[in-house]
């Protein structure tokens, strides 16, 4: 796992992700209130820990890694405040997909 910017580490199948901002006009070009926009459901992976524990005691890696741009379900993780920025902590099997 390598040093991130803000000191902490997720254990095992863990995973520190700081949500990506969501597009501020629809497709039709119309703007998007601060008032109806919804928490992104998209965002890169800042932290990993060092893979799930099996119940033999062996280490299975994360398919994920630092940096990867992920999609996760509405309510995954659990929401962190660390020096003033917001991130969620979720496992590896919240995420949906990883985006090419």
């Amino acid at each position: 796992m390598a040093k991130n910017e803000i000191g902490v580490r997720p254990l095992h199948d863990r995973i520190l992700v700081r949500r990506m901002a969501e597009e501020e006009k629809t497709a039709g070009g119309l703007f998007i209130p601060d008032t109806a926009k919804e928490k992104p459901q998209k965002g890169e992976i800042i932290a990993t820990g060092k893979g799930r524990v099996t119940e033999d005691g062996k280490i299975l890696p994360l398919e994920v890694k630092v940096g990867d741009k992920v999609l996760f379900g509405k309510y995954a993780g659990t929401e962190l405040k660390l020096d003033g920025a917001e991130y969620l902590m979720m496992r590896e099997e919240d995420i949906l997909g990883v985006f090419n």
